[in-house]
């Protein structure tokens, strides 16, 4: 079962006890204290991993579609989605989802992880794995692509960062299945703006844009007050709100008249090449930092 643990009703869990992915209603930890381990997506918190970087990935229609954390070893990417009260939707999405892999070419297997069943696709090049966590009224997935070489260390890492995620579901009535929004912090909504404005100020001429992708260099990280009496917590080297100022944004291009994608509708994404390690600095208490304390 793809299930997180749960204890008795009204229990309060802290970030890193082992009972994530946690629902925002049972998180004990306060929001303000992982402003700089996570950042706040709206129906997520996705923890920042140690020397990683965010990429942003927008619509067509200019609307965020996917955040991704960029790391030395792969890239990992999450997303929230409606579910049923009674849950087990992650259980009917592994075969659709598996089948929909195999039919687009990819070496497909069902492996047994710390959730239960993850799907495997390996293409040239890489592998991309899928872990999906059943909680109340939503299904979280995670999605770590990476080069065949650190395969197994990226799937304990993207474990890593699903067992610290934080869903934010909210009370609106969402159809089974349907993607819960994202909404980028303000931090993150800044870097977007000023990535889309340089578009379009450099559309005519296309200078600075890479050929292939459309990504845009990183803007400096803005000013930040220091945690004083303002209330305002302060900046942490490498973490959420810096790793935030310093995204790559890119567009991407769909047809116009495709529907919108839901839990079981990801195919193989094209084939993995290694990223280039990060340099940021590494930030403090986040999730890469403890999975390498617990391996010591």
């Amino acid at each position: 079962m793809a299930q997180r643990a749960t204890g008795a009703a009204g229990d309060k869990y802290s970030i890193g006890d082992t009972a994530g992915p946690y629902d925002i209603a049972d998180l004990a930890t306060p929001l303000a204290e992982l402003a700089n381990s996570h950042l706040d997506l709206g129906s997520l918190l996705m923890p920042v991993v140690e020397g990683g970087q965010v990429t942003v990935e927008m619509s067509a229609t200019h609307e965020p579609e996917a955040v991704y954390l960029v790391t030395p070893v792969g890239r990992i990417g999450l997303h929230a989605f409606a579910a049923p009260r009674s849950g087990g939707l992650w259980r009917e999405v592994v075969r659709e989802l598996a089948e929909s892999l195999r039919s687009d070419g990819a070496q497909t297997s069902i492996e047994d992880g710390h959730w239960g069943r993850e799907v495997v696709a390996r293409v040239p090049g890489g592998s991309h794995r899928f872990i999906g966590v059943d909680g109340p009224r939503w299904m979280v997935r995670c999605v770590a692509s990476g080069p065949e070489e650190s395969e197994v260390q990226l799937a304990q890492l993207a474990r890593a960062v699903l067992a610290e995620t934080v869903v934010r579901r909210g009370s609106e009535p969402c159809p089974p299945r349907e993607l819960l929004p994202i909404v980028l912090p303000p931090v993150l909504a800044e870097q977007v703006a000023a990535a889309q404005q340089q578009l379009a100020e450099q559309a005519a001429e296309q200078a600075g844009v890479d050929a292939e992708t459309g990504a845009f260099p990183s803007q400096p990280l803005p000013a930040q007050p220091s945690g004083d009496d303002s209330g305002v917590p302060e900046v942490i080297p490498g973490g959420a709100v810096e790793q935030s100022a310093s995204a790559t944004v890119y567009s991407d291009q769909p047809d116009a008249d495709a529907p919108s994608a839901t839990a079981e509708e990801t195919s193989a994404p094209p084939a993995v090449e290694p990223e280039e390690a990060p340099t940021a600095p590494p930030s403090r208490g986040s999730a890469m930092s403890r999975f390498r304390r617990r391996r010591r």
